[in-house]
């Protein structure tokens, strides 16, 4: 009975190192936010899009965020399909001095924009983090932000769940969420509870209130990789 007990004691005792090891050497588990917490991680790369017609005036407004040092950002295409000129006012008011189209996908609902890089206008490179798109899909339930300008000078954050990962709507696959949208906020970032992009917003379903669209960020990075531009990942971006 004695060498029972020395065993049990042994194993216990090989069981404490190891999960001692575990907690030690293991990973740390990511940083999540609370609604405060995203909209600082992700206010300055988020920007007022403005959309003209050949003859000066407005076509439409939306929302966009920079996925890279570079320059490189996202919108929604209806925001600025068609459209002869481009204006993306950053946070501090300051209008980019280049706002091309590179990429478009009318049927994703989603255009890859190039901007001049934010230091060189407002001078504050260092503090303007491009965000990061989530490279899983997400979970029915999982926590949602999103972020967007329903007035000019005005941006909102609204938090929802995910009701469905991918639905089929009007032949073409999107993400359902419950977190408020309105008009203006198309083209801006679906952040996850650790401050990833899960998606892009697209729209509202009419025929159910307060359920909208949002194109995931494995439909973002199809438009992307097909186009050849690439959203950089935290190393490259660093270098």
């Amino acid at each position: 009975m004695r060498k029972v007990r020395q065993i049990v004691v042994i194993l216990l005792g090989s069981l404490g190192l190891f999960t001692s090891h575990f907690s030690i050497s293991g990973a740390d588990p990511p940083e999540t936010y609370d609604a405060e917490g995203i909209y600082a991680h992700a206010e300055k790369s988020v920007f007022y899009v403005r959309a003209f017609r050949a003859d000066g005036t407005l076509q439409d407004v939306g929302t966009g965020f920079t996925v890279g040092q570079d320059g490189t950002a996202l919108t929604a295409y209806h925001v600025i399909g068609g459209a002869e000129r481009i204006a993306c006012v950053w946070n501090d008011g300051t209008v980019a001095a280049t706002c091309s189209v590179i990429a478009q996908d009318e049927t994703t609902d989603v255009a890859v924009l190039k901007l001049a890089p934010s230091g060189h206008m407002s001078g504050q490179a260092d503090e303007d983090i491009p965000l990061e798109l989530r490279s899983s899909q997400v979970k029915h339930g999982a926590k949602m932000f999103a972020i967007g300008y329903p007035m000019k000078e005005t941006k909102i954050i609204t938090e929802g769940i995910v009701n469905s990962p991918r639905a089929p709507i009007n032949g073409r696959d999107r993400m359902l969420i419950s977190a408020q949208i309105v008009s203006g906020m198309s083209g801006g970032p679906v952040l996850d509870k650790y401050g990833k992009v899960a998606g892009l917003i697209s729209g509202s379903l009419r025929t159910m209130n307060n359920i909208h669209l949002v194109v995931s960020a494995q439909d973002i990075r199809k438009v992307m990789t097909d186009s050849a531009y690439k959203v950089k990942d935290s190393a490259e971006m660093s270098n």
